[in-house]
């Protein structure tokens, strides 16, 4: 059972960064792919980024290419989604997920989730 948890997030202006990180524990780290999915009020949660379990091979939603970066460091069990440039429409609650061994981008996918941290976009 793989727990996750989310930190980083909050209140930035548009133009602004922030970075999130994803601890994980109770599992072997290095044997999940790990993805950041977000869920903007009144409308259903969508994949943002993925990468693989080496971190060989990253994924991005259009609409946060070259804006956002995902990385993550085994030996810490950690995941990381660096956020620039950010903007209003970013703003939603931004949640962590594993899955065993390889990439998806479908949420139904995803085995374990953490419990969400806010980010707030202000224009």
């Amino acid at each position: 059972q793989v727990q996750l948890a989310e930190s980083g997030g909050g209140l930035v202006q548009a133009g602004g960064s922030l970075r999130l990180s994803c601890a994980a524990s109770g599992g072997t780290f290095s044997n999940y792919v790990m993805a950041w999915f977000r869920q903007a009020p009144g409308k259903e949660r969508e994949f943002v980024s993925a990468i693989s379990r080496n971190g060989g091979s990253t994924y991005y939603a259009d609409s946060v290419k070259g804006r956002f970066t995902i990385s993550r460091d085994n030996a810490k069990n950690t995941v990381y989604l660096q956020m620039n440039s950010l903007k209003p429409e970013d703003t939603a609650v931004y949640y962590c997920a594993a899955r065993w061994f390889q990439y998806s981008n479908y949420i139904r996918d995803y085995n374990y989730w953490g419990q969400g941290t806010q980010v707030t976009v202000s224009s």
